[in-house]
């Protein structure tokens, strides 16, 4: 029976013997005690069966557990010999993995990589044991280490080397702003004429970007090979591993464009340091360098991270931010050493591009740094705006004092404009073209108001004037002042008014002339013209009263007919003299505005000529009727007219040879 029972197996045995033991009770018919002995002997083989059939069912669980480490065992050494042997390879070789050369061999390796993340992610100690999973680990290990040095070289060998045309190809050349030589109100008097109107320093103002701007940072087709390589790491757990390789590569290659296009790495102390020619360039390239830095570079790193790094949306952010934010720092440390740095009047205009070209790129730069991580960075650009917008408002208000403080006490030869007219008005012209900002920027006080008010109290459009329209006009309510202060210079009366004439005209065609006239409005204009429409007339009086006062018929005893011959010829000798010594002296004067000259011509003549004609009528025959009569009479009505064409060319006039009229 024993012997029987060895071939039992399965979970139906147990029934069958029972159900055996039955019938062979049942057929021997025995008595019940018997029954019951028989019963309790196959009870008891029952339970020896299901011992055995136990045994049995962990033979076969161990067998199949065999069967399965076995089969793990031989995916990962299927696995390691690919690892192994690029790893091998490429110590050997020095060279990292074919991936351009060989695509195929390259995903063979990738694929030995995901059965490894496969099994790491499977495997476990109490199942499968130490040992394999430490072999696994150990492959991954091995793997991500490469996997690490294969993706910084494909950054490496895939960047697009970019030039500075390339990058200043996405810039439109925009049109040209006048900022002087030196740019010191002191020196203005060392400048010549044509070096105020024409030379000195010219600056590009209205640069921007291209509306299609597309720069590739990296080969098109190497920006999948890092997305396999990224996306492994970061399953693997190595995503900062991943991240601290692609931010080191990519700053080195934001860096090398920053030195592109003229931003360089320097202390706050090392910019206050240098001089201003040098400084003036470095400022308009940062203007340009911060728009190609947004709106080129940082836009295509951006665009690089979230194809690289797609997989994880917070690991793009802080790997972007990361890559990034030293460049932006970079940047934004030369902008602040110029936002604290020395003010003087001729840093205005480029704090003014810097601050307009920081404050039209912030917008993109806060959608390239939306997240906590990029909060550090948008914060840092913030203020140095606020600090670029304070350096401007507080060079306007330098510029401003210089203006008022201007003592130069050399008078312009020949009553010219002075320079400081031509400096201020060329330099408030161009103020205009950033009125925007300077409105953000400039705020006028209750007591410049006031003073406005006092000035030109009956201006309609005073109080609606704009933060900028107020400041200009008390700027150049400053620099009348100053010009009416010069024009004492002079001791000659009539000169002061010639002075006053060229300077004053001067500033109203540069208002006409320009937005200025918008701002300040026709009232102003009309003002100023009137002032030299006086000017003229006190002018005419100052130099021509004396010559007029010859040609009156007082003292001279009699009328035309009986008339003292020792004082007429008295009165026109004096006449004479007169005349020859202002034409002598005005001749060298200048004015420089061709109308309000030919006006001035064309004032005198209808002063002196008619005056003249009717004093020669009256009189000549009492003259003529004697000897030399030509000594007296020297100039008839038309000499004079034609000398007078010769008045305020600049280029002194000596009558040396008059013609003697006898007849």
């Amino acid at each position: 029976m024993a012997a029987k029972t060895t071939t039992i197996g399965g979970g139906g045995g147990e029934d069958r013997v029972m159900a055996t033991a039955q019938q062979i009770v049942k057929s021997l018919n025995t008595s019940k005690d018997v029954t019951e002995d028989m019963i309790l002997i196959f009870s008891s083989f029952d339970n020896r069966l299901s011992n055995i059939t136990s045994l049995i069912s962990k033979d076969a669980a161990a067998a199949a557990a065999a069967a399965v480490t076995a089969k793990t065992e031989e995916r990962l050494e299927a696995a390691e010999k690919v690892i192994l042997r690029w790893d091998s390879n490429s110590e050997a070789s020095g060279q990292s993995l074919p991936w351009d050369e060989s695509p195929d061999e390259a995903a063979e390796y990738l694929t030995a990589v995901d059965e490894i993340l496969r099994m790491t992610e499977e495997l476990t100690i109490e199942s499968d044991g130490v040992g394999i999973v430490d072999r696994a680990e150990n492959a991954l290990q091995l793997a991500m280490s490469r996997l690490e040095d294969e993706f910084r070289l494909i950054l490496i060998r895939n960047t697009v080397p970019l030039d500075a045309e390339r990058l200043y190809g996405s810039i439109r050349r925009g049109s040209l702003s006048f900022v002087s030589n030196d740019g010191e109100i002191v020196d203005f008097e060392s400048l010549g004429e044509e070096d105020q109107e024409h030379s000195g320093c010219f600056h590009e103002r209205g640069a921007s970007l291209g509306d299609d701007v597309c720069v590739d940072l990296i080969h098109p087709d190497a920006v999948s090979e890092l997305k396999e390589i990224a996306d492994r790491m970061i399953r693997a757990g190595y995503e900062k591993e991943c991240c601290q390789v692609y931010s080191s590569v990519r700053r080195d290659v934001l860096d090398e464009c920053l030195a592109i296009i003229g931003v360089e790495k320097l202390s706050i102390e090392e910019v206050q340091k240098i001089e201003w020619k040098l400084l003036d360039e470095k400022m308009k390239k940062w203007r340009q360098a911060v728009k190609i830095v947004v709106r080129v570079l940082l836009s295509g790193e951006k665009w690089l991270c979230d194809q690289v790094f797609n997989g994880s949306d917070l690991i793009k952010e802080v790997c972007f931010t990361e890559t990034a934010k030293g460049c932006v720092i970079q940047m934004l440390n030369f902008g602040e050493a110029v936002a604290i740095g020395k003010r003087s009047s001729e840093k205005l205009f480029r704090i003014l591009d810097m601050y307009d070209a920081l404050a039209d790129v912030l917008p993109d730069l806060e959608a390239l740094f939306p997240d906590e991580s990029g909060e550090y960075v948008c914060s840092e650009a913030k203020g140095v705006l606020a600090g670029l917008g304070e350096a401007a408002e507080g060079t306007f208000v330098e510029f401003e004092n210089d203006v008022r403080g201007e003592s130069s006490r050399r008078p312009t030869q020949g009553g010219e404009i002075h320079p400081l007219t031509r400096y201020v008005m060329n330099y408030v012209k161009l103020l205009v073209d950033y009125s925007d900002s300077l409105n953000l920027l400039l705020k006028s006080s209750d007591d410049e108001l006031e003073h406005l008010v006092r000035d030109d109290g009956n201006d309609p459009h005073l109080g609606s004037m704009c933060p900028i329209a107020r400041r200009l006009l008390l700027l150049l309510t400053c620099l009348e002042s100053n010009i009416e202060e010069k024009s004492r210079l002079y001791e000659d009366g009539a000169m002061q008014y010639i002075f006053l004439m060229n300077n004053i005209l001067y500033i109203v065609q540069k208002v006409k002339d320009s937005e200025l006239g918008k701002l300040l409005g026709d009232h102003w204009v009309r003002k100023r013209r009137g002032q030299i429409r006086q000017y003229a007339t006190s002018y005419l009086r100052a130099s021509w009263s004396k010559v007029l006062s010859c040609l009156k018929d007082e003292g001279i005893g009699g009328s035309s007919s009986n008339a003292s011959k020792v004082a007429l010829k008295e009165r026109f000798k004096n006449f004479n003299l007169n005349f020859e010594d202002i034409y002598r002296i005005q001749t060298a004067w200048k004015v420089p505005d061709a109308q309000l000259r030919e006006e001035l011509r064309i004032s005198i003549s209808e002063k002196v000529i008619p005056a003249y004609r009717s004093f020669v009528g009256r009189f000549r025959s009492q003259l003529e009727s004697g000897r030399h009569a030509g000594k007296y009479i020297k100039y008839t009505p038309e000499d004079l007219e034609n000398y007078l064409l010769d008045l305020f060319e600049g280029s002194p006039g000596v009558l040396h040879h008059p013609r003697r009229k006898s007849t």
